[in-house]
């Protein structure tokens, strides 16, 4: 069973209730309408019913938020008036600054390593088990864990996914394009690895390991090849 987190915002004035999302909603559709019956009826209740909610918000304000006019062939109008339209435009504007604010306090770039491995003349690459790109070869690596230092994640995920145990020779590079995952934005730390044990295997989530000839690397996922390139054009530097 999962579960997502919900919550409401209201406004009040001197500790009286005034408007939250379902009052915000029925005021968007008076207005979108100019009419309180259609309203009623689109939130699926009496007009009887939603006039008694608009009447309670202008007991609570001291002010007439809806104005109504009888008559003709649809029956009348409603419309919002210039105290409701404010009010409208009050909770909707700090309900978008609160939204903002959540957004910005829960989304937070995702931190992952990745290893370049080279054998002689070849790197080891994994095919990629689940998606995103799943089934293209890409660098051994993932995602930090909490606690977790970024240089014990590497050698623990080229261990997984490869079977070698490595250890670092050197920090390549970072990796932080906004675009560069379709899962979001996941900034990477890439290490250059020298392996000291263990047997190449595909494990984890890798269907496969194997070593490429660097003049023979196939197509990548995300922007591993660029990465390989600027290893390639460091190392012949130095």
């Amino acid at each position: 069973m999962s579960y997502e987190l919900a919550y409401r915002l209201w406004l009040r004035k001197d500790e009286r209730f005034i408007i939250s999302e379902g009052r915000a909603r029925l005021l968007k559709l008076i207005k979108k309408y100019g009419s309180l019956a259609r309203a009623a009826d689109e939130m699926a209740m009496s007009y009887r019913h939603a006039w008694g909610v608009i009447k309670k918000i202008e007991e609570s304000t001291g002010e007439r938020i809806v104005v109504s006019e009888r008559g003709g062939q649809e029956g009348g109008t409603s419309n919002l008036t210039p105290e409701g339209l404010r009010l409208l435009d009050q909770y909707e504007s700090q309900k978008r600054v609160f939204d903002d604010q959540l957004r910005m306090m829960y989304k937070r770039p995702i931190l992952a390593a990745d290893g370049i491995i080279l054998e002689e003349n070849s790197i080891v690459l994994i095919k990629r088990g689940k998606d995103p790109h799943k089934g293209r070869y890409a660098l051994p690596g993932g995602i930090v864990e909490y606690g977790e230092k970024i240089e014990d994640c590497v050698i623990r995920e080229v261990r997984e996914e490869t079977g070698l145990e490595t250890r670092i020779l050197d920090l390549i590079g970072i990796y932080s394009d906004p675009s560069r995952d379709p899962r979001g934005h996941v900034i990477s730390a890439v290490f250059h690895l020298f392996p000291v044990g263990g047997a190449l295997r595909g494990g984890d989530d890798a269907t496969d390991a194997c070593l490429f000839p660097l003049n023979k690397i196939p197509d990548l996922a995300f922007d591993h090849r660029e990465i390989i390139r600027d290893f390639m054009i460091s190392r012949n530097e130095h």
